[in-house]
């Protein structure tokens, strides 16, 4: 029998604001779903806020991990629900929180990608998920550590789906 969770007051859902730290330039103009891996840009920080000092030693590292909006997500779009992954009939339909897709509830990525070249605040990346001009709300070094520490599985409807992704 699971117990009961008291949740204070103090801890209610709240809207939470986020003010993107830089936006991606160039790379894929159009929303589509596969090739990534040989797509570049540049993540420009935000030159008001941030100096070089934001990204001293970042150069140390081969991947990053990016959180982005997906700002061309019109609200009505967002699904909350169950649905097939890219509409296809042949997978399963499986929730939102099972999936990756676009239309999220907070319309938020998170992407692994190749950093290439840090430029004073422009970051040059391979393989980012993201179009052109798309607000950028975090960026962290991917360290090993920070990856599954067990064995990985997954349903092979999500294989086939990531096929040629990247």
């Amino acid at each position: 029998m699971s117990e009961a969770r008291h949740v204070p007051e103090s801890s209610t859902l709240a809207e939470v604001v986020s003010v993107p730290v830089g936006r991606v330039i160039g790379g894929r103009p159009e929303i589509r779903d596969d090739d990534w891996g040989g797509e570049t840009a540049v993540i420009r920080l935000d030159a008001t806020r941030f100096t070089s000092d934001a990204v001293a030693g970042l150069d140390a590292f081969s991947h990053l991990e990016v959180v982005y909006h997906f700002d061309r997500v019109p609200v009505e779009k967002i699904e909350s629900g169950a649905r097939h992954p890219r509409g296809n009939t042949d997978w399963p339909q499986v929730g939102i929180f099972a999936q990756r897709g676009k239309n999220r509830p907070n319309r938020l990525g998170v992407s692994r990608c190749r950093l290439i070249e840090v430029d004073g605040l422009d970051l040059h990346v391979q393989g980012l998920d993201a179009v052109d001009s798309t607000p950028v709300l975090d960026i962290k070094p991917y360290m090993t550590e920070f990856g599954p520490q067990d064995p990985v599985t997954q349903p092979a409807w999500a294989t086939a789906l990531m096929c040629g992704y990247y």
